[in-house]
């Protein structure tokens, strides 16, 4: 059903969930798949990466208009908590304005939108589980411009799709970006990392993302979709996994509550989804729990200290478990 919604771009591939969907897109759908990148991530090229930085809208026109697109992925936005908190202007550019500038051209190509958006737009003050019905009260600059470009884009393209995504457990192009290469790059440089014992996240694996966003791209759904693994994770448990799959020094996992870490940047607390709702739309549920296989799961904060001798722990096992599922890994 996608291939009549094609040519397809994909805006924000430097970005974890856009990185991992343009390959995927890209390896499906040769020569009908654009991503874009900013001008800063000059590393990241190759057949169908366009350079564009999100702030501009002229530039975007023109993609549009030399393409034709019929579908846009839309997962642009700098997602660092503290670049947005020190740099709001910054944060509404590249966040609300650059969505701006896609619902425009949208609407002028009468094309199809999946935007991603965020958990985090969520403070995480209850006890998790929220539900597309639950009132927005993000605690950072990042939260607010996301709910903000969310509003945006149901008032302007309201046959629009709104997928919030937690955190997408894929590589990242430059292999520090993302919650697993980025605890992994301190790990890997005997360097220590603190994580939270009470920031609870709902991973999924970039795979699952992947067809949920191929189908959505070829549906006519419409409004807003929690899209996030059916497992509750603290970033302290993600940690701990990392660093016993990984087989990494167990000292230089360190945790605390978020009280603890400062006010710089604000922290949520449990801002875990129900995705039930895109379970009923897709038919079936699509998200397998992060990490997927009962030893994975920690026990206790020293879980990652206990390491049986019959256990392989590897950069390679974090490849096959943890970047992508044990069934799929000789696939994806």
């Amino acid at each position: 059903m996608l291939r009549s919604r094609l040519p397809l771009l994909i805006t924000g591939i430097t970005g974890v969930a856009g990185y991992n969907a343009f390959h995927y897109f890209h390896a499906r759908y040769p020569g009908q798949v654009v991503g874009t990148r900013p001008k800063q991530t000059w590393r990241l090229r190759g057949p169908g990466i366009a350079v564009l930085d999100a702030e501009d809208a002229a530039g975007m026109d023109d993609l549009f208009e030399r393409h034709g697109f019929r579908a846009v992925l839309n997962a642009v936005g700098n997602c660092n908590l503290k670049s947005c908190e020190l740099d709001p202007l910054m944060a509404r550019t590249l966040n609300i304005a650059s969505a701006a500038a896609i619902a425009g051209n949208v609407r002028r190509h009468g094309c199809r939108l999946v935007h991603l958006s965020s958990d985090l737009v969520y403070s995480g003050k209850s006890t998790g589980g929220y539900v597309e019905a639950d009132a927005v009260d993000p605690v950072t600059v990042y939260g607010k411009t996301m709910a903000q470009a969310e509003d945006l884009l149901l008032a302007q393209v309201p046959a629009a799709a709104l997928l919030r995504i937690s955190l997408p457990m894929g590589p990242s192009f430059n292999h520090h970006a993302g919650a697993i290469d980025w605890i992994q790059s301190r790990f890997r440089a005997d360097r220590p990392a603190t994580l939270y014992f009470d920031e609870v996240r709902s991973c999924t694996y970039c795979a699952d993302l992947n067809e949920v966003f191929e189908l959505f791209l070829a549906s006519d759904e419409r409004g807003l979709f929690h899209c996030g693994g059916p497992r509750a994770t603290t970033l302290y448990e993600i940690a701990q996994v990392i660093n016993r799959v990984g087989g990494y020094a167990p000292d230089l996992l360190k945790g605390c509550p978020r009280i603890e870490a400062g006010p710089m940047p604000p922290r949520a607390g449990n801002v875990s989804m129900n995705s039930n709702k895109v379970a009923r739309a897709l038919g079936y549920q699509p998200f397998r729990p992060w990490p997927l296989g009962e030893d994975l799961l920690p026990l206790d904060r020293r879980w990652h200290y206990d390491r049986p001798e019959e256990e392989t722990r590897s950069l390679l096992q974090i490849t096959e478990r943890l970047y992508r599922y044990p069934e799929c890994a000789k696939e994806c």
